[in-house]
């Protein structure tokens, strides 16, 4: 009798599996879809503000139509500011550039491997001076000192040539100076090894595991060892840059730059420890800027001839290159600038066709803005705008820039900002004006999306088949 009542309930318990399996099959493929849906729109995203961060440059004009390089004076210590051609950080460029370029004892270029426009992060290029070439052939000054920012791409095969022409400066005796992520490109050279170094806070862990011959060090505004220097995130390049300029032209000319510069906290021979930085969840606005750009402001940059090279880089990096809360557009009268010492930028003209803007601001001192650019801005309904109320004579550069991203965009941002530029803020009093929420919503718009296509799926898969 035991074996004949066996059998119902066996298959009792089978109908029974069955419809628990299908459950476990749908809420498995409801997650697959929803998080295959929701890390699409991230990477649409991230792409999205790489593209827009590094743009290529659409008019690409001869190289002739443009301005020719500089002469550079003799009897100088040579500086040799590296810019890739893939794109650079601005600031790890622009500011170490004006460090130097504020002394007489210094001559100062930029290099590529072609001189052809190069995007610089948040959305401007630059038109390097002189190309790797010419400086191996000697058709130009080999650099006493060679300023390696960080690139887009430190280790893929088109920087080989720059690595290579990095290590070969470093075999005929130029002092390095590596801002920022520009270790990693550094170290991806071999000079690096055996040496101690640093780089921003948050690369650090994978340069340790990536770079294990090399001595990482954290929570050090630079690092030197021997002929090399490098330093933490960003700003940071400011003060190693100082200090290259104490080592080579002497105290009294470093304090003078660095005294005109005003980086907060900074003096000759200061302490070199700077509070080691962490990943933490407060840091989630940095993420949804990044991921999730749909419906942020864009903002027009305007350049004048003869603006400050910090204050130019912090336009750009400030609200489009590290927070991201915005996209920056470069506009100047004719479609080209030279800067205070001589670096040239290339924009869109003011007679050009832009996408529509939000606001137009322009870096630099306080005083009236070029005719040409408020004409300009007046014809599309906007007014030129000084950020944080124009930069004052005893200030940096970043700080009207971060004043006026804590105004526009929440001082939680204008925070997280400061602290992916490793710049201390202190000093500033920013205006209290909260969270993101355009990101935010943005992203609970991206989960509601998400969690809806997956609902759909799971309820498509379980419609029985009608043949």
């Amino acid at each position: 009798m035991s074996p004949v009542r066996s059998r119902p309930a066996a298959r009792s318990s089978g109908r029974q599996k069955r419809p628990v399996a299908r459950r476990i099959g749908r809420i498995l493929l409801g997650a697959a879809v929803f998080l295959a849906c929701l890390g699409g729109i991230c990477a649409a995203g991230v792409a999205t503000t790489m593209s827009q961060s590094y743009p290529e440059y659409g008019r690409r004009p001869p190289v002739e139509g443009l301005p020719a390089p500089k002469a550079l004076p003799g009897g100088r210590i040579t500086v040799a500011v590296v810019v890739s051609n893939a794109g650079s950080v601005s600031a790890d460029v622009l500011a170490p550039y004006e460090v130097f370029a504020r002394s007489e004892r210094f001559a100062v270029y930029t290099v590529a491997a072609r001189r052809t426009p190069s995007p610089l992060s948040g959305g401007v290029h630059l038109l390097p001076d002189h190309t790797l070439d010419e400086v191996a052939t000697g058709a130009v000054p080999e650099p006493d000192v060679v300023v390696v920012p960080a690139v887009v791409d430190p280790t893929g095969t088109a920087e080989e040539p720059l690595r290579q022409w990095i290590a070969a400066r470093s075999r005929h005796g130029s002092r390095l100076l590596g801002v920022c992520a520009g270790s990693e490109l550094l170290a991806a050279t071999g000079v690096l090894d055996g040496r101690q170094a640093t780089s921003f806070w948050a690369n650090i862990g994978s340069l340790r595991r990536s770079h294990p011959a090399v001595r990482w060090r954290s929570g050090e505004r630079y690092v030197e060892d021997g002929t090399i220097t490098t330093t933490a995130g960003i700003t940071s390049g400011t003060v190693g840059a100082l200090r290259l300029v104490e080592r080579l032209a002497g105290a009294d000319e470093a304090r003078r730059i660095g005294d005109a510069l005003h980086y907060p906290g900074w003096s000759l021979n200061g302490p070199t420890a700077i509070t080691p930085n962490h990943l933490a969840l407060s840091d989630l606005p940095y993420a949804l800027n990044a991921a999730f750009p749909w419906l942020r402001p864009t903002i027009g940059v305007g350049l004048e001839e003869g603006v400050g090279e910090i204050d130019a880089a912090a336009a750009f990096e400030v609200h489009s290159g590290v927070s991201f809360s915005s996209r920056a557009i470069p506009i100047s009268a004719t479609g080209t600038v030279t800067t205070r010492h001589g670096v040239v930028l290339l924009t869109e003209p003011a007679d050009a066709a832009v996408p529509p803007l939000d606001r137009f601001v322009v870096p630099g001192a306080r005083g009236t803005v070029t005719p040409a650019l408020v004409s300009w801005a007046s014809g599309r309904g906007l007014t030129p705008e000084r950020p944080g109320g124009g930069r004052r004579d005893d200030e940096f550069g970043f700080d009207p820039m971060l004043r006026d991203l804590a105004a526009h965009a929440g001082d939680v941002t204008a925070r997280i900002t400061a602290k992916f530029s490793e710049y201390p803020i202190g000093q500033l009093r920013l205006s209290e004006t909260g969270w993101p929420w355009r990101s935010t919503v943005v992203f609970a718009v991206a989960l509601a999306g998400s969690a809806l296509v997956a609902t759909l799926a799971a309820t498509l898969r379980r419609r029985p088949r009608r043949w």
